[in-house]
């Protein structure tokens, strides 16, 4: 008797433990793609479009998204290895703020924040995270944008007063709004050299893509 009921206890775990692991292979991560020596995983762009769907209320494709992580990736590996500084607590805590303050309420924002299934500190670690990144691409390319007196002037004419008219407002004088143009046309700039870098890095890299395969 006893040496069958040590038997039925044997089986009984057996069992527990394959429908365990059963379970824990539902919910395995996998590998999305791989870039060079490294890998992004579907956590990560799961992740992201959760914080796409915060702040913007949708999210882009799963293609688009992976994109966006590769070339996240250069931009991380090229600062890591300048040795460019993590964001300081209190930029990061404005940054919260920032994406808290973009909602109506703060009610708003949590009810959001609860839909798209991200905890506090998951969105604090994407702020940082975009943080880090914009920084480094700032400083890499701000020393090199050009911004002339013509540029200014068209941004103004074509962009500054027609919006102005369009809110039946009297439009800002160009004096007035020389230093937001400015730093507006520096900003695009800045993001014009950052696609060309990265299409010219991405260029060069080793990256396989497997979002389209389904586990097993």
């Amino acid at each position: 008797m006893r040496r069958n009921g040590h038997v039925a206890l044997c089986i009984l775990l057996l069992a527990l433990v394959c429908a365990w692991r059963t379970r824990a292979q539902e919910v395995v991560d996998r590998i999305v793609a791989r870039v060079e020596n490294d890998i992004i995983l579907l956590s990560e762009l799961n992740e992201l479009k959760q914080y796409q769907e915060l702040v913007e209320g949708q999210s882009e494709s799963d293609g688009v998204i992976l994109d966006r992580l590769i070339d996240q990736w250069v931009v991380r590996s090229e600062a890591e290895l300048s040795r460019f500084p993590e964001p300081k607590e209190a930029e990061i805590d404005r940054g919260v703020a920032r994406v808290t303050k973009s909602f109506a309420t703060p009610q708003d924002y949590e009810q959001r924040r609860k839909q798209s299934g991200l905890s506090e500190a998951q969105v604090r670690r994407m702020v940082a995270g975009q943080l880090y990144l914009s920084n480094y691409l700032d400083s890499r390319f701000r020393p090199s944008a050009q911004i002339d007196e013509a540029a200014i002037q068209n941004f103004y004419e074509k962009a500054v007063v027609p919006r102005a008219k369009t809110h039946g407002q009297e439009p800002p004088t160009l004096e007035a709004s020389r230093d937001v143009i400015q730093e507006a046309l520096i900003e695009k700039d800045i993001n014009d050299q950052a696609d060309r870098w990265l299409k010219e890095s991405r260029a060069r890299l080793h990256v396989e893509k497997y979002l389209d395969e389904r586990p097993q």
